[in-house]
This record gives C-alpha cells, structure tokens and sequence, in this order.
C-alpha cells in the first residue's frame, strides 16, 4: 500500500544534521522568578549536538583558525588556563585525548567555533530544556532514578584524563551526557538569573542566592539546578577552566 502523501512528507526541521539530536518545542521551568514572570518559559524547537565537541574536533577548528590556538590567542578572549591541557598549539598530550571533551575552553572560543561551523551556543533554556528529559521519558524528574544520578556527578572528582565524549546513555531526546561528564558554555551564561529566553528578556533578578530570592524559587530541593545557576553566575567569559566544555546548537 502506497504511503499517504502527509506520512510520506517528513518536515526539514524534524531531521537533524548528523551528530545532532530533534529538542522538540516544549518549555523551561526557570529556578527563580519574579511574581509577574511565568512558570513555565515557553522553548522552540532546535537542534542540539548530540556529545560534547571533542578535543580532536576543536583541534581541527584552531589549525583552521591560528588565532584560536592557545600562543596566540587574546587574553581578552581567554586567560592564561585556556588549553592548558593540551601539550602545544596543535598537539593534543597525554591528558587530552582526542575523543574527549575539549574543556579550557573560553566562551569566546566555544561562540567562534560553533560560529565557524554555522551554529551557536544553546540558551540556558534550550540546554535546561533537553538536559530536564529523563533516559526513557520526557520529565526526569519523575523517572525513578534519575535524580540520583544527575546527583552522583557532584560529588566524584573531575579526573585528569577525562573519558569520551558521548559514551554516556543517551536521554530520551537522544542527547548523551548533558549530566555527569562536564559542566557547559551556555550563550547566556552571564544573564544567569535571566528567567526568560535571553534574546527577549530584560528582567534580571538578582536575590537568587539571598534569603529574599528563597520564596521564588521554583523547587528548594532541586540541588543540581542551584549548582548550575550559581556556577553559571560565577565564570565570565575569558575564563577557561578545567571541567568546562561546550556542546553547540541550531534552529532548523
């Protein structure tokens, strides 16, 4: 039997590029909110890398863009632990492995390198928003389980040689290891307590991590959101530190 015309149609923005993963449109409980704010941050749909970008794939950036390697960058684009891990320029060293997550890397980096390759860094609401998702459901936060090991991660040390990227278990989108291998650029990192899509909004609130900001606070409980907020509002953009890596995004 011949296939209907609308099953047979497949939109452009449901498949995404090789190594990516579909965020269907949903939306973002933001950790904190001012009482005229939403609950819920409505998101579009996007594409979303599937890992983290590997030091092999960023070595490939910086031998096409010299002014990314570690001797000639900007300290304006990046301070003095950008790359350190590598053993030259274009050498990647024993502690780097080229499968593993790139971390030291700036946000200035990371934007260029996504840029170069015609994406962008996801918005705190898009990463929230695909990294919320459980291994078999939508919603992590009701599949048993799940919590306790978004949690295990903060307390085991960052290892010297990390392992490869994107071995983790896939969640329910097909995103691996947005929990449990390194923390991640967002494009709006330095808006962190922005509860809204960080393009449209202006509405800073600036109590998250005061006794006044406690009654906006979304679930007292969720312990690795306050982590990422409060990590987030602590690096700046030339910072390049040792468990923080990056993973890039697309709109269809």
């Amino acid at each position: 039997m011949a296939l209907s015309a609308a099953a047979a149609t497949v939109r452009a923005e449901d498949v995404p590029p090789l190594g990516m993963s579909r965020i269907p449109a949903g939306s973002y409980a933001p950790l904190i909110r001012s009482k005229d704010e939403p609950e819920r941050v409505p998101v579009a749909a996007y594409w979303l890398d599937s890992r983290p970008v590997t030091n092999g794939e960023f070595l490939a950036f910086v031998r096409a863009q010299p002014k990314w390697q570690r001797s000639r960058v900007s300290p304006l684009f990046a301070d003095t632990g950008y790359l350190a891990d590598w053993a030259a320029d274009l050498e990647l060293g024993p502690n780097a492995l080229a499968d593993a997550p790139v971390v030291r890397v700036s946000w200035f980096a990371a934007r260029a390198y996504a840029q170069a390759l015609g994406k962008r860094l996801p918005t705190t609401a898009e990463w929230e928003r695909a990294a919320a998702a459980g291994f078999a459901t939508a919603d992590g936060a009701t599949e048993p389980g799940f919590s306790a090991h978004v949690l295990a991660w903060f307390g085991q040390p960052t290892p010297v040689q990390l392992p490869a990227a994107g071995t983790g278990r896939p969640n329910y989108f097909g995103a691996r290891d947005l929990h449990g291998l390194v923390w991640e650029w967002v494009d709006d990192f330095n808006t962190a307590m922005v509860t809204g899509e960080s393009r449209g909004d202006t509405g800073l609130e600036r109590n998250l991590f005061c006794g006044a900001g406690a009654a906006g606070v979304r679930d007292p409980s969720d312990f690795p959101a306050f982590m990422r907020a409060g990590f987030r509002s602590s690096v700046r953009a030339n910072y390049a530190v040792p468990n923080l890596g990056f993973r890039c995004a697309q709109s269809p």
